[in-house]
């Protein structure tokens, strides 16, 4: 059962190196396309997102399967068997290793399908212990019971990966520390950020949209140029309002 659960787990992940590969695709196809107003960069985070959902789905085909093994054992050729997850374990391995994400802020699409990887990893290593288990000391129940747990693991990368993606795609806040560091520069002056909010467009690359007033309110330009050099802020709105128009808005600042 724990090499079955592998080789179920190995063909998903090579159906989510695929939907990685898709998503790449399509962003390079309509990155100039003008119906994606803030670009292509989500395309990886939807990939991801279908991608942590496979992973779910397999998670769920494994745990029952493993169960029904767990109640009704079967024979098991184990020397066969042991041959096969270790060829499967080196073959993971190294893909994990070829597609190992490289920088700081990770692609999301890129990440969950090294996370795939990761995880068949395990998975692997699971197997090899169950069926090791089963030949040497004849535990017939090892082999399920590694496939049960090979089961939770992939249950809790999926869930790590989902609320990943569902941050990305719902605009959640990425950076307390970003949001902070964009606030401070626009009231560097003793103006009054009355409205602020920012999300992530794609690997790397956030947007921010301000309203700003001040007593003595400079150009919106002026302000655009205190938010140069802000590592991986690539598109910035700033509204500018003057004393008479702050009473205009609720006052609430929202990132």
């Amino acid at each position: 059962m724990a090499l079955t659960a592998s080789g179920l787990h190995m063909a998903a992940h090579v159906a989510a190196l695929l939907v990685a590969a898709g998503a790449y695709g399509l962003a390079r196809r309509h990155a100039q396309n003008p119906r994606f107003a803030f670009g292509t960069g989500k395309l990886g985070y939807l990939a991801g997102f279908a991608n942590a959902v496979v992973l779910g789905m397999t998670a769920v085909l494994i745990a029952v399967e493993s169960g029904k093994r767990l109640l009704a054992p079967e024979p098991v050729a184990y020397d066969s068997a042991l041959v096969l997850a270790g060829a499967g374990l080196a073959v993971t391995l190294v893909c994990a290793w070829l597609l190992k994400p490289q920088a700081k802020d990770q692609d999301l699409n890129l990440s969950a399908a090294h996370l795939h990887l990761s995880a068949d990893a395990l998975v692997g290593v699971l197997a090899i212990a169950g069926l090791a288990a089963g030949r040497t000391f004849g535990w017939g129940w090892a082999d399920p019971l590694a496939g049960l747990a090979g089961a939770a693991l992939v249950a809790q990368f999926a869930y790590s990966l989902i609320r990943k993606a569902a941050a990305a795609l719902l605009d959640m806040n990425p950076s307390a520390e970003l949001t902070a560091e964009v606030r401070a520069r626009l009231e560097a002056e003793g103006e009054r950020v009355l409205d602020l909010h920012l999300w992530r467009l794609g690997p790397g690359n956030h947007a921010s949209v301000a309203v700003v007033s001040a007593e003595h309110p400079r150009g919106a330009e002026t302000y655009h140029e205190s938010l140069k050099g802000i590592a991986g802020l690539s598109h910035v709105t700033v509204e500018v309002r003057g004393p008479l128009h702050a009473h205009d808005h609720s006052g609430n600042s929202h990132s």
